[in-house]
């Protein structure tokens, strides 16, 4: 068997590409709602680490600490395979969801903590001076100023979460992953890994390329 009848055999993925095109949607909404929930969270986590009373802002070093330094895999696992004894069970989709979003809300928080904290105090002292609340300074003088400068970093954060989806595959997701990997199995021929990762590839590569666009317009704005 030759090299393209092993690996690029389009009879092959031809057959597969059903099974292929309901991977790709079940990832992209995987992706979706992952850096959507972990986007917020993580902004409310930043602000808490910053703003809150120090009781709350030690739990929140403790959690972004926790999902920064443990594996995705290892609490993808945790999630579905040991939740289940305490009670606790969640579709395959929710799990993913879960930990993707714990790790992803964990590095956001950071992003935006460093954001927050580039912008010079004399903001916040005198839009304090012209008697504007609180919650009206974070939202209308803060956020805004940190969301330009934590946009490349977060970008990028998000490019490395959603290649991660593909670890769903583990508790049984259907995601694009798992479908090429049963097709794999099906055919007895790896080309629609191949198919898959190009599917990737082509799904990321504009996305990767939009994080050096905006690493560089904000370099030089």
């Amino acid at each position: 068997m030759s090299f393209v009848d092993t690996f690029l055999n389009i009879d092959v993925i031809m057959r597969v590409l059903p099974m292929l095109w309901r991977g790709i949607w079940n990832t992209l909404a995987l992706a979706g709602a992952t850096l959507t929930v972990g986007a917020i969270a993580g902004v409310l986590m930043c602000l808490i680490r910053l703003y809150a009373a120090k009781p709350f802002r030690l739990l929140a070093v403790a959690y972004i600490d926790v999902f920064r330094a443990i594996p995705i895999l290892v609490l993808l696992v945790l999630i579905y395979y040991a939740l289940p004894f305490m009670g606790l069970r969640f579709s395959p989709f929710v799990s993913a969801v879960l930990a993707l979003s714990l790790v992803f809300s964990a590095f956001t928080a950071e992003v935006f903590r460093a954001g927050i904290q580039a912008i010079p105090k004399g903001q916040t002292e005198a839009a304090e001076s012209l008697g504007l609340p609180f919650r009206i300074i974070i939202i209308k003088v803060i956020l805004p100023q940190a969301f330009r400068i934590a946009i490349p970093p977060h970008t990028s954060n998000s490019v490395a979460i959603a290649k991660d989806t593909s670890l769903a595959s583990v508790v049984a997701m259907p995601d694009l992953l798992k479908q090429a990997t049963d097709a794999q199995a099906l055919t007895a021929n790896p080309s629609p890994l191949i198919a898959a990762a190009l599917i990737y590839l082509i799904v990321l590569l504009p996305a990767v390329r939009l994080v050096s666009y905006l690493e560089n317009r904000f370099r030089t704005n």
